[in-house]
């Protein structure tokens, strides 16, 4: 039993030893995870791994929209007033985030380009939101070159959102091939619901119904057993869905 214990020790440490490389952490967390193999995985896991994962990011997006549901323009304000304190990157870039998020895009896009001119350019945090912001501007071309930027430096930095992201922007700027491969390959990769009804949007405008039914069987399966929290959070990307099967 003991050899048991310590062999699921190492495959732990294996295991965030292999995220931190793909990941691009930095590389004292090796020996920390070797040096100590059960304490150092479970502070790894608890202080990196989860705060990066699609489960983590669900619970955040959810306590993100009951509050803006409470105080519409809370985030916003109390993300400003911070900025206006103590104009650090961090607050610009969150000042961004809120700013976005409240569909004020044009601002937005300003406020990420500025801390992309910073000492925190290279933060996949902020070249994302960048991407989301120069998208919700129309500025496609723009979000675009940011994408593959970050997918060319950081591959496995949130590999499922900004696969999906990326073909959505390769449609918008008229690559009809490189979109289909795109998508494709981030439904093969990843399988997500927002795979799925993104492909699905641009199966529909592009007129291959045969190819959109059987993406929304799949997306059927997918959705069935959400709650009602889970239908909410993916309220914007199932609207878009709705518009583009009229």
């Amino acid at each position: 039993m003991p050899f048991a214990g310590l062999g699921l020790h190492i495959l732990l440490a294996l295991f965030c030893a292999v995220h931190v490389v793909r990941s691009g952490q930095q590389l004292y967390w090796l020996f920390i995870l070797f040096a100590f193999p059960l304490l150092g995985s479970l502070v790894y896991f608890f202080m990196i791994y989860l705060p990066d994962s699609r489960l983590q990011r669900g619970a955040q997006r959810a306590v993100v929209a009951a509050g803006r549901a409470l105080d519409p323009g809370r985030e916003v304000r109390e993300a400003r007033e911070r900025f206006e304190a103590t104009p650090t990157a961090q607050h610009q870039m969150q000042l961004a985030a809120a700013l976005l998020a409240a569909g004020e895009a044009e601002q937005s896009a300003q406020h990420y380009e500025a801390c992309l001119r910073g000492p925190f350019a290279s933060d996949p945090d902020i070249r994302l939101g960048a991407a989301r912001a120069l998208l919700a501007c129309g500025r496609h071309e723009a979000a675009l070159g940011r994408v593959e930027s970050l997918l060319a430096e950081r591959p496995d930095y949130r590999p499922d959102e900004v696969a999906v992201l990326h073909a959505r922007l390769l449609a918008l700027c008229g690559r009809t091939d490189a979109a289909r491969s795109a998508f494709e390959a981030a439904l093969q990769r990843h399988g997500t619901f927002e795979a799925h009804a993104e492909y699905a949007i641009w199966a529909l405008g592009q007129g291959e119904r045969e190819l959109a039914l059987r993406l929304q069987q799949e997306i059927d399966k997918i959705t069935r057993h959400w709650n009602r929290m889970s239908r909410e959070l993916n309220e914007p990307v199932l609207r878009r869905l709705r518009e583009a099967q009229r």
